[in-house]
């Protein structure tokens, strides 16, 4: 409906660790949300040249039948009368080999401003397609002395594929807590440390003369043969926290040693792990603390971690006490990654790797496989490079470490392999996300993580969860340029015309090889192209015919298009069954259609 056919009418924008250490190392109506009018329509991706800079031009590629298909002219006219409609001034530039058409949008435009131009031609059912003239540029490589070595980084094979995540994250803001031995001292990784704690109460298990302080310097964990246990080998310190922590966040492009996944982000180093181990109870006090709780006799956390890493554990399932512990660390909004550990068995019966709420991590080798050691089952929920140094030292993890066989000596670099090592991938993955995206919760993390992982190469009998870590495709999903943030959606994309001030169309789209029920927060992606969206009410309809609105009548909006992510409460409703958008023109002049619409679980 409109009250004015001359109204000048500007888009409305729409926006949218158990692993042992290493080895050898309701029905009702739900409320859904009528998108705000000051959202944007158009995602990120679709508005900028390179994340964070609006794009300057466009690129658009009429239909077959268009007269801008073909004629200059008619391009440029139409550039000129959308630039008109969106309040901007367009220039069409010229024809590129593909038939596409280039516009130029002029210097200065806000991404809502480009959001609208987008918008005018998404609307037009003559484009095929817009899409932003990208700025790419060289993918450069880190200069690393050492980084040549670290295919777990990069290798196609079974790589996780950091690089492509560094052109929109580094980890910048994150803190990563590293609950392990400490962090001894390393100028490859000295400036992503932060303040840490000794948890450590047992001054035996300590070996640094004391108790639990402030100072989480690692002074080695070696031991004398029997020291532990009857029949136990010597073992010589394994400055194993600061491996781990050089995974995560080792100083990079800075002309020497290797680059850390997250180099952007910082470690605060927590010492649960001495003599023979570390006990349940201080790791407990490491995992509240770290994640801004409270642990008495301890001075608050000034460096609170939104990612915790556990390169540790030990036999026996998740415990009660543990379990509570990761429990309140993740509702405070932290993840929790573990090592699933390193006995070639079922995870389930080794902790933390059994733990709810974590993300449990198996270790891959060079070529893909699971790593030989590796724990594996149905508690596993990714795989992630482990390593293999049995036969080939190079196949191993390089990272930072000392030379001391008991104290600390000269720092070093050397190859570990282990779920210890396939952990930190996982950490460091998870702070580049939440560096990109620092809404995202711990569950969405572990959701995307498993979502856009990649199949491994290799095999892996036993379960290595959803399949080989991917950091860019990760990343890319995450900070909305590419990919998906998790979970499974089904997409219609038949198009429906609705008709002018007449009865209610629907589009089915069929859900099926869910388990139980809908979740709380269903996601309706709804794009609908109207001339006058205030026209229009949309409603969602259950397999079981219960009905949600999603938009209602509104005579004061008189934008143009429904391009919209709805949430709906639909824990009430069976996930698997037929879902319709219904959609009803309730007042005469404007007409459009239904585009497409997913459902996303």
């Amino acid at each position: 409906m409109r009250t004015s056919t001359s109204l000048r009418r500007k888009l409305i924008s729409v926006a949218a660790v158990s692993a042992a250490l290493f080895t050898a190392a309701t029905t009702s109506v739900a409320v859904a949300q009528d998108s705000p009018t000051q959202e944007a329509a158009v995602p990120a991706a679709q508005t900028e040249a390179a994340p964070g800079t609006p794009a300057e031009r466009l690129i658009v590629g009429y239909k077959s039948g268009a007269a801008e298909a073909k004629s200059n002219k008619a391009a440029e006219a139409d550039a000129a009368a959308k630039g008109k409609e969106a309040g901007e001034d367009l220039d069409f530039k010229r024809r590129l080999g593909s038939g596409a058409a280039l516009v130029d949008l002029g210097g200065n435009l806000s991404r809502t401003d480009v959001s609208d131009v987008v918008a005018e031609y998404r609307a037009d059912p003559q484009v095929a397609y817009v899409v932003p003239d990208r700025l790419n540029k060289p993918l450069a490589t880190p200069n690393d002395t050492e980084y040549s070595k670290q295919w777990d980084l990069f290798e196609t094979t079974a790589g996780m594929n950091v690089p492509g995540a560094w052109d929109v994250a580094t980890g910048s803001g994150v803190t990563v807590a590293v609950i392990d031995t400490g962090y001894v001292t390393h100028s490859d990784l000295g400036a992503n440390i932060v303040a840490g704690y000794d948890f450590i109460s047992d001054a035996t298990v300590g070996n640094d003369g004391n108790g639990r302080d402030s100072n989480p310097a690692d002074p080695g964990d070696w031991t004398a043969a029997n020291e532990c246990a009857s029949g136990d080998p010597a073992y010589g310190s394994s400055w194993h926290g600061t491996h781990v922590a050089g995974t995560i966040a080792a100083v990079t492009n800075n002309g020497k040693g290797v680059a850390g996944i997250a180099y952007g982000a910082k470690v605060s180093p927590l010492r649960v792990l001495g003599k023979c181990g570390g006990y349940d109870s201080d790791i407990i006090d490491a995992i509240t603390w770290a994640s801004g709780g409270t642990v008495s006799g301890v001075p608050a956390n000034a460096n609170v971690a939104k990612v915790i890493n556990m390169s540790l554990g030990g036999g026996g399932a998740c415990s009660t006490a543990t379990q509570s512990a990761i429990n309140a660390a993740v509702n405070r909004g932290t993840t929790v990654v573990v090592a699933a550990g390193n006995s070639n068995a079922n995870a389930s019966g080794y902790s933390p790797a059994s733990c709810a709420n974590v993300i449990s991590v198996a270790a891959a080798d060079r070529q893909g496989n699971r790593s030989y050691y590796s724990n594996y089952g149905t508690v596993v929920d990714i795989a992630a490079p482990g390593g293999e140094t049995n036969s080939v030292a190079a196949n191993g993890i390089l990272s930072t470490l000392n030379s001391g066989a008991q104290g600390p000596s000269t720092e070093n670099y050397d190859y570990y392999q282990g779920t210890s090592m396939a952990a930190p991938h996982v950490a460091g993955l998870a702070a580049l996300m939440k560096s990109a995206n620092p809404a995202l919760t711990p569950a969405q993390i572990e959701s995307a993580i498993k979502t856009n992982s990649r199949a491994l190469p290799g095999t892996c009998s036993g379960g290595c969860g959803a399949g080989l870590a991917d950091a860019a495709k990760t990343v890319q999903a995450v900070s909305g340029s590419g990919g998906s943030t998790g979970g499974t959606t089904f997409t219609s994309t038949s198009a429906v015309s609705i008709p002018d001030n007449g009865s209610a169309i629907e589009s089915p789209i069929t859900v099926s090889g869910r388990s139980g029920n809908a979740p709380s927060a269903l996601q309706v992606g709804v794009d609908i192209t109207h001339t006058y969206r205030g026209d229009l009410v949309v409603d969602l309809v259950a397999p079981d015919g219960s009905t949600y609105r999603l938009k209602s009548a509104s005579s004061s909006d008189s934008a143009d298009n429904v391009i919209a992510t709805y949430t709906v409460n639909a824990a009430g409703e069976t996930a698997n069954g037929t879902w319709k958008l219904r959609v009803q023109d309730t007042a005469a002049q404007d007409t459009g259609r239904v585009n497409s619409w997913k459902l996303t679980f």
